[in-house]
């Protein structure tokens, strides 16, 4: 057999393309801004982030507080060792001293400690912070979810509910639920992995101790799908642009010499656009792009706590308020989500 009929026999006309691996989080970065996603997940190495936020750090402290708690053994989930495991678990990052941070603890301790006071210790969850995946012709997406419960009947009816922890101070409503594109894809995936039925999808705000949820049907969780489709193939179709080579289906570095990289940056600007507004002040990477810069002015990394300090006698004040940069996160979300449905309009 000569050499080009070899190759001719092992080309690679005709193979399965490669699916875009992504996560609900990468896919609302592109949405959001694309600067910022090709900071994030392109840039190699990555530019250098500012420091860290307080709001996250308090979240994190009651998400691994959370799912501690239902690790520890059923006779030890009292009310009383979520506070412990949050004291324990604490993230001091970002807070303006350890006054504030004390501060912030406390408050945070009440919060989780009423929240677990309505949970029934003996109803035992399919996953705590499990990670699940599924996949389409197109994508591979996965994503790690807070808490899936089984909320079966006694006549058996029922089904897999998705759990998600809300610690900001946005004012959530059932809206927030039932478009919230991770939460869908979680049910679908969770829906597959564990072969049962999972529609119903809950947004469990801690700062006032609200549920809000939603029931999806198979056909709203088909058109999150649809639309998680339609965002990876633009990530795709920016990714290879910013490699400069055929699409692998993975992202890579850029490659060529100084002033091939120069020639080429233009372009690269048009596909990975800022989308400035009053949120790139919570940006990680404002340093590094001139238009966020101008858009809005620098955050301190403990304003995202909210404009009210607690100090025990408001805490009512502080919860009704909460405690994170939401609102700011919500409105690059909206930003995004008006900048593809335009798109999609045209």
């Amino acid at each position: 057999m000569s050499q080009d009929q070899g190759t001719q026999q092992l080309g690679f006309e005709g193979m399965p393309r490669r699916l875009y691996a992504c996560t609900p989080t990468r896919l609302s970065a592109w949405l959001e801004c694309p600067r910022r996603y090709r900071m994030s997940y392109l840039d190699r190495p990555p530019p250098g982030k500012g420091p860290p936020w307080a709001h996250n750090s308090l979240g994190a402290s009651v998400h691994n507080a959370l799912a501690g708690w239902w690790r520890l053994p059923r006779r030890q989930r009292t009310v009383p060792a979520a506070g412990d495991l949050l004291d324990q678990g604490w993230i001091e990052e970002g807070f303006a001293d350890p006054q504030q941070s004390a501060r912030y603890l406390r408050w945070a301790r009440g919060m989780v400690e009423a929240y677990v006071s309505g949970l029934d210790p003996a109803s035992e969850p399919l996953g705590v912070e499990r990670t699940v995946a599924t996949r389409t012709d197109l994508i591979a997406v996965s994503g790690r979810i807070d808490r899936l419960d089984d909320r079966r009947r006694p006549d058996g009816s029922g089904g897999l509910v998705v759990v998600d922890y809300k610690t900001g101070r946005h004012v959530l409503s059932v809206d927030d639920a039932r478009t919230s594109m991770p939460l869908a894809l979680y049910a679908l995936a969770a829906e597959r992995v564990m072969r049962r039925p999972c529609r119903r999808v809950e947004l469990h705000h801690l700062p006032t101790g609200r549920i809000l949820a939603w029931e999806h049907t198979a056909e709203s969780l088909a058109r999150q799908l649809r639309r998680a489709e339609a965002i990876a193939a633009e990530c795709a179709a920016a990714d290879v642009r910013f490699r400069g080579g055929p699409d692998d289906g993975q992202p890579a570095d850029l490659a060529g010499t100084p002033a091939e990289l120069a020639e080429e940056a233009p372009a690269l600007d048009d596909v990975f656009a800022p989308r400035p507004g009053t949120w790139c002040g919570w940006c990680d990477y404002r340093a590094h792009c001139p238009e966020g810069s101008a858009a809005s002015e620098p955050r301190r990394p403990w304003d995202g706590l909210g404009a009210t300090e607690p100090d025990g006698a408001e805490v009512g004040e502080a919860q009704a308020g909460a405690v994170q940069a939401g609102d700011a996160q919500a409105g690059a979300a909206e930003a995004g989500a008006a900048a593809g449905a335009a798109a999609q309009a045209e």
